[in-house]
């Protein structure tokens, strides 16, 4: 048995420590929300499924998962709105430099 452990009280003080460091969630909803209404559908709503599979692992308490999620949600709704943005750039080219007799 070892009881200078729980004398000194140091396993106790960092099992106290790790439960009060909870990290921020960072699920990136509203971006991804936003970028649903880009034209690029298939990646902005693979984007808003791992934002909200990011909020379910917080809630879980699965923070490194939900950290993993919310990555992949940012990076999905940041290629999302270039592609989207790049499509109405373009659109708007053609529409506006073809001339119809």
């Amino acid at each position: 048995m070892n009881t200078k452990s729980s004398l000194d009280g140091s396993a106790d003080h960092l099992k106290y420590r790790e439960a009060q460091e909870i990290p921020p969630l960072r699920n990136y909803l509203c971006l991804t929300m936003f970028t649903c209404f880009c034209p690029a559908w298939p990646i902005n709503i693979v984007a808003l499924v791992f934002s909200v599979l990011a909020q379910k692992s917080y809630d879980e308490e699965d923070y490194e998962g939900s950290k993993r999620l919310g990555r992949k949600a940012l990076h999905l709704g940041i290629v999302s709105f270039v592609i989207g943005v790049a499509i109405v750039t373009a659109y708007t080219a053609v529409h506006f430099t073809t001339h119809v007799v």
